[in-house]
């Protein structure tokens, strides 16, 4: 095959194109999916924009993720909750936080009906979105290669959530 300019610039744009699809799948996928559901919270782009910092914004909104080991929840080993940072809503127990070595909090189980699920095929692979329950914020992705006894990881992005200490 003779390599001319036209199949490189063809070869390029087909490249561009996929890549371009894939943003948009990213912000038509999961995001779009939870969107579409109804939430006993929610709120306007605007009102969530005022009611959250820019980064849980990105995140929690936009189906962002934070840089990995950037929260100050990896390090949190105290007894307690970790609670949406969106709507308050408790999300998993401290109880079942583990070392993932991922660089992102990690958990093995959320306490029951506090997260929801959806398909996200952005990035070009196949993953499982996870949101919050109550007012569909995007916390992070749940994986199969977790330890026992759920033999699941979900991955959250710490700036997604807030940590509430037991009482003493």
């Amino acid at each position: 095959m003779r390599y001319t300019r036209r199949l490189f610039l063809s070869a390029g744009g087909a490249l561009a194109a996929g890549l371009l699809g894939g943003l948009a799948a990213r912000h038509g996928g999961a995001s779009a999916q939870a969107a579409q559901a109804v939430f006993p919270v929610s709120h306007t782009d605007a009102e969530w924009r005022q009611l959250l910092s820019p980064a849980q914004y990105q995140v929690l909104r936009r189906e962002g993720t934070e840089r990995p080991y950037s929260s100050p929840l990896n390090d949190e080993h105290r007894k307690g909750v970790f609670a949406c940072a969106g709507c308050g809503q408790q999300l998993y127990s401290s109880d079942t936080k583990f070392e993932s070595g991922t660089g992102w909090p990690s958990f093995y189980q959320p306490l029951e009906h506090a997260v929801g699920e959806t398909r996200d095929s952005s990035l070009g692979m196949l993953r499982t979105a996870v949101h919050c329950s109550r007012c569909g914020g995007h916390l992070g992705h749940v994986f199969d290669d977790g330890p026992k006894p759920t033999g699941l990881r979900y991955c959250m992005n710490g700036v997604a959530m807030v940590f509430h200490p037991a009482a003493a």
